[in-house]
């Protein structure tokens, strides 16, 4: 049996689920990302988890411990906030040792884990600082000490960047990801944010409308999505008209007409060629540059195609500039139907 199990887990609010029969086995030392857009039912979720939300139906498994109508405080499990939630009026040092003397710690013991965290996170110069006196990513760093430091078998983030700015968003990404491997505890986070979920988890849990709509690790989810709304919502795609050819492989139809499949073609993935060879005719339409790469827009017979191509050090091709797209075959990936209407 998983470290963490949902059975069936389910809320419903009056007449609206907000979160519908959702099983998952989270192994233990494991990262899972919840993501979804807002509204999914991933927030719901991770508060049943931590036991602030009532279950509706189903059941939550620890360590093969039956917890789901548990008090929150008797699961001990760790808890950030979005909001971090730290004590203004107390020091770093205070703030995470503030769980250990709920639970009456003695003060040895209390002052050799904080230093120990302190440590971990990267925080014993700022130790007797209090909190307005100190940078976001500092303070969310605060947090996940606070959380940490009681030793709980499961930690919950839930959005944990969302108030960074870009740059540190992306920054804090990494030590989340540094800190829960060092400690190795089984962690699950809440995000809307695709580029989180995929870059620091081992799996990501894809939920839409309530429902739990895939659930794979990064690279599969990104390189195989099962519907439109994975494929949309995870990355950027292409959606092309597509049949089956005579061998039972999936092409672009480039005859009018919807075709009978919806084929997803990553941007990345897609080559600029000469005008007049490759798979599809097309003009540039317009170009944005990210640093590293650019992206074009191109309007060809299929509709507009979007292309994102490294940023090798050439010229960009302008407005208007004719152009050939290509791509290898194998891969186009064939979407299912939306199941899940939100």
């Amino acid at each position: 049996m998983a470290f963490l199990q949902l059975n069936a887990l389910s809320k419903r609010y009056g007449a609206v689920d907000a979160v519908v029969a959702t099983d998952l086995a989270v192994e233990k030392g494991e990262f899972v990302s919840l993501l979804g857009p807002s509204g999914c039912g991933k927030t719901t979720t991770l508060q049943m988890i931590a036991g602030f939300v009532d279950v509706s139906s189903g059941q939550i498994l620890l360590d093969g411990r039956d917890i789901t109508h548990a008090k929150p405080a008797s699961r001990g499990l760790g808890v950030v906030f979005q909001s971090y939630a730290l004590f203004p009026h107390m020091t770093v040092r205070d703030n995470v040792a503030f769980g250990l003397k709920m639970r009456k710690v003695p003060a040895a013991e209390i002052a050799s884990k904080v230093k120990t965290m302190l440590d971990l996170v990267r925080l014993a110069p700022h130790a007797e600082r209090y909190p307005r006196e100190l940078s976001g990513g500092q303070r969310q760093r605060v947090a996940l000490a606070r959380a940490l430091v009681i030793e709980p078998p499961v930690l919950l983030l839930d959005e944990p960047l969302s108030n960074l700015d870009a740059n540190l968003r992306e920054e804090m990404q990494f030590e989340i990801r540094r800190i829960q491997c060092a400690v190795g505890i089984t962690t699950l986070m809440v995000t809307h944010d695709q580029a989180e979920a995929l870059s620091i988890s081992d799996r990501v849990v894809v939920m839409q409308a309530g429902r739990v709509t895939q659930i794979d690790a990064p690279y599969t989810l990104y390189e195989h999505p099962r519907t439109r709304f994975i494929s949309d919502f995870v990355g950027k795609a292409n959606l092309l008209p597509g049949d089956y050819d005579e061998f039972g492989a999936p092409q672009v139809r480039h005859a009018s007409g919807d075709g009978e499949l919806t084929l997803s073609l990553r941007p990345e993935k897609v080559t600029l060629v000469d005008a007049g060879s490759g798979r599809v005719q097309g003009k540039v339409l317009d170009s944005y540059f990210f640093g590293s790469q650019w992206l074009y827009r191109i309007h060809t017979t299929l509709g507009e195609i979007t292309v994102v191509r490294s940023n090798d050090g050439s010229a960009p091709l302008g407005c208007g500039a004719a152009v050939g797209l290509d791509w290898h075959a194998g891969l186009l990936r064939v979407l299912a139907v939306d199941e899940v209407h939100a």
